[in-house]
Order: C-alpha cells, then sequence, then structure tokens
C-alpha cells in the first residue's frame, strides 16, 4: 500500500479519537506534537487480468487508516513520472537482454524523489516515514534539522547519513533503497526499522488497525500483479522467435518467442524435455537462448563481475575504497540471498570490479550489485558484465570455492 506520512516540525496537535486503542498507541509522531498527514501515490493505473484496479482498495484502505489516525489524507499521481522513470527504462532493458529491478528504480525516482518534493515544496513537510524495513545513522530529531543545512552535495563520506539494515534480518529492505540520494535520506524517517515484524503487528493489532493485517503483503512487480508476465510484456514488446541451445554441445533443444521472456538462473520450459533445464546465457544478435541441465550446472555460476559506475549512498567512495583503490566488503544481487564476501576494485571511470570469495548463481546484467560493510548499505552498481562461468573456466573450479551460494529465486520485494 503506498501511504507514506510527511511530517512538519510543527507545535498543533491533532485530537485524539474517542477509539481507546488509537488514544493508547497514538501515532508516535503525532503524541510528540508534529504536524502528521497521510499521502497516498498512485503509480500504475491499469486493470489486472480481473479487471481489477487493486489501487482503489489500496487507496480505501489508505484513507481509512488516516480516518482512525484522525490525520489529514491527501493523494498524489505519479503515473507519468512513473512510465518515464520506471517503466519505459524497464521494456528497454528486457529489450537489452538484461534483467531490471523496478522496485530499485521506482524508489529511486519516485518514492524519494518525486513524493518527497511534493511532500516538501507542496506540502511543505519538513520529513517522509515510510513503512520500509531500514535505519539511518541520525536521530528523528537530526531530521527536522536538515533544512538549515542546505546543499548536500558536498557532504563528506565521514558526516553523511548512513543507510543501516533492519533489526529485523529477515524483512531487511536496505536492497532496494540501494540507489536513493543523501538528500532523501536526510529527510527520511524510518519507523519500522528499529522492530521485527511481529512486534509491529502486535501493535498494529492493538492500534486497531485490523483491515491492514488482512492484507497479503506486496509479492513481485507491482503492475504486473498477478498476471502472467509473458503474457504481460508481449504486450509491449514484439515476439522475437529463436532457439534454446545447449551449453554443452550446441544442440538446439527446441524455440521460444523472445530471449526478453527469460532471465539467467530460470527453468526454461522446453517441450518433449523430461530433465529441467534451466538458462545459462543470452545472445541477442542470434535470439539464441542457452540452456544447461539442471539446476546447479557450473555454467549457471560465476566469480566475478562489474558494474556501471556506483551509486554510493554516501556519496563518495570510503576512503579505504579511494585511497587503495580496492577494498574488501559484502554483496549480493537479490534481495534476501545471503550475502558473499567479496573484493572491490574501483577502476578510472567509477566502476567497479566485484569479485567474489565463492561463485554465486546465475548473477544478471541489469541486476544491482547491492554492497554492504558490516550493517551498513554503502549502494550498489548496475550489473553490466559477467566473469567466465565456472563450466568455461574448468568445472574444477567450482570445486576450489567451496560450496556456492544459491540466492533465493522466489524472494520477492
Amino acid at each position: 500500500m503506498n501511504l507514506f506520512i510527511v511530517i512538519a516540525h510543527g507545535t498543533t496537535k491533532f485530537k485524539s479519537q474517542s477509539n481507546g486503542a488509537i488514544h493508547k498507541n497514538n501515532f508516535k509522531y503525532i503524541r510528540k506534537g508534529y504536524q502528521v498527514m497521510g499521502v497516498f501515490m498512485k503509480n500504475w493505473d491499469m486493470l489486472d487480468e480481473r479487471g481489477i484496479c487493486t489501487s482503489d482498495q489500496d487507496c480505501r484502505d489508505a484513507h481509512q487508516l488516516c480516518e482512525m489516525l484522525d490525520i489529514p489524507f491527501y493523494q498524489v499521481s505519479f503515473v507519468k513520472e512513473y512510465w518515464h522513470e520506471v517503466f519505459s527504462n524497464l521494456v528497454k532493458e528486457y529489450e537489452m537482454g538484461r534483467t531490471p529491478n523496478p522496485d530499485i528504480m521506482c524508489n529511486k525516482n519516485i518514492k524519494f524523489k518525486c513524493l518527497l518534493h511534493f511532500a516538501m515544496e507542496m506540502l511543505g513537510a519538513d520529513a517522509m516515514a515510510t513503512g520500509h524495513y531500514a535505519r539511518t545513522s541520525q536521530g528523528d530529531e537530526e531530521v527536522f534539522q536538515q533544512k538549515s543545512i542546505g546543499n548536500t552535495e558536498d557532504i563528506l563520506y565521514n558526516h553523511a547519513v548512513k543507510l543501516l539494515k533492519a533489526a529485523d534480518p529477515q524483512k531487511d529492505q536496505t536492497f532496494f533503497l540501494s540507489q536513493i540520494s543523501q538528500h532523501a535520506l536526510r529527510h527520511t524517517i524510518f519507523p519500522l526499522g528499529e522492530f521485527r515484524k511481529n512486534i509491529v503487528k502486535e501493535m498494529a493489532a492493538e492500534a486497531g488497525f485490523h483491515h491492514i493485517l488482512k492484507r497479503k503483503e506486496s509479492m513481485g512487480i507491482c503492475f504486473i500483479g498477478e498476471r502472467n508476465f509473458e503474457h504481460f510484456i508481449l504486450e509491449y514488446l514484439e515476439p522475437r522467435p529463436g532457439n534454446f541451445v545447449s551449453i554443452e554441445d550446441g544442440k538446439i533443444m527446441g524455440t521460444h518467442k523472445g530471449w526478453f521472456l527469460f532471465t539467467l538462473g530460470q527453468r526454461a520450459r522446453i517441450g518433449g524435455q523430461s530433465d529441467a533445464w534451466f538458462v545459462v546465457d543470452k545472445e541477442i544478435k542470434t535470439g539464441d537462448v542457452f540452456v544447461a541441465p539442471g539446476t546447479c550446472h557450473p555454467a549457471l555460476y560465476r566469480n566475478s563481475l562489474e558494474t556501471d559506475p556506483v551509486h554510493w549512498i554516501a556519496q563518495n567512495p570510503p576512503a579505504d575504497l579511494l585511497r587503495d583503490g580496492v577494498m574488501q566488503c559484502s554483496f549480493r544481487f537479490q534481495h534476501q540471498m545471503p550475502l558473499v564476501q567479496c573484493q572491490i576494485t574501483l577502476n578510472a571511470d567509477s566502476t567497479v570490479l566485484v569479485t567474489l570469495v565463492k561463485p554465486v548463481r546465475a548473477p544478471t546484467p541489469g541486476q544491482y550489485a547491492v554492497l554492504y560493510k558490516d550493517d551498513e548499505c554503502l549502494g550498489s552498481g548496475k550489473i553490466t558484465k559477467l566473469g567466465l562461468s565456472m563450466y568455461k573456466a574448468g568445472e574444477d573450479k567450482l570445486a576450489n570455492f567451496g560450496r556456492p551460494v544459491l540466492p533465493d529465486n522466489k524472494s520477492m520485494p
């Protein structure tokens, strides 16, 4: 549900409603005397395959919640901005054979840019509170001092606000926030970051927000919802038939409707094959999708990759990386995959080479390499190039790296 709370550092108190639960557990920032407003953001207006626009129900739920809290409720549409800043890029990425992450781009370009601008410029807010499970290195009161700081372009790393992992490791969402700006981070509060999900649910139940507790968690890409991905993307891209080709012997195993329908590591459902085959590579010029038998085939594993210029949350690379050109940290390219120890090398053009301690399964161009140092999310860069697979490098190499890391391909934002 795209409900965000925006806060003005005023002294006007909103009256408490008669509902005992609401009065007892009144919203934290209302209790402190801040002026609090709820904003519902709409980014997509297409019906799903059942003819239902889920955003309408989302909006009603958000409005009901604001009525219970007795705070003003606003609606804002960023459908046009979302189309240009997120969706058009997504289609281009698929067409180029990459697998994009629209949730990361939505946070960067819509929630923490367009929405924050609306909140601060149109509503006069000093800060925005979101439901992301994340933390920062600044306290709530420091957020309201940011307007006096002015331009944050020249903030040094040691003085930058850090993006920190949430207290609940299973719900941590810093992965999806790894491209937001330092300016946005300085004006954002993450009230849920210190709590585990079960505690949040208990708090919501005590406050009487039962209609929210009944909602299913958001899963998958928001504008696709429960629709079939192939049917959806073929509304925007013309079919481009090609062959499934065995990576082992070059044998044509079957045909497909377009390379953009597949991502690395995905099972390729090839007619007439009793064994499971998985996508290990793609060749856009020929339309070939290369496949290999078995979910743990060495062709699926890589131990190095390159990114485009990294977006550093602190605006500048860490001091030791600037000094030495290399740094030890951790990496993931999917939300819930285990962190993998790695060494990053900073190139002259600000791109980064990531060399992994253990090979990972199906890192994919277009996805984001998100970097961590202890609890801090340093930032991320889009994966542009993969190192040799363990199959091409020699199957014996896989054993030398120990147990490979398998990301959770079912986990979604």
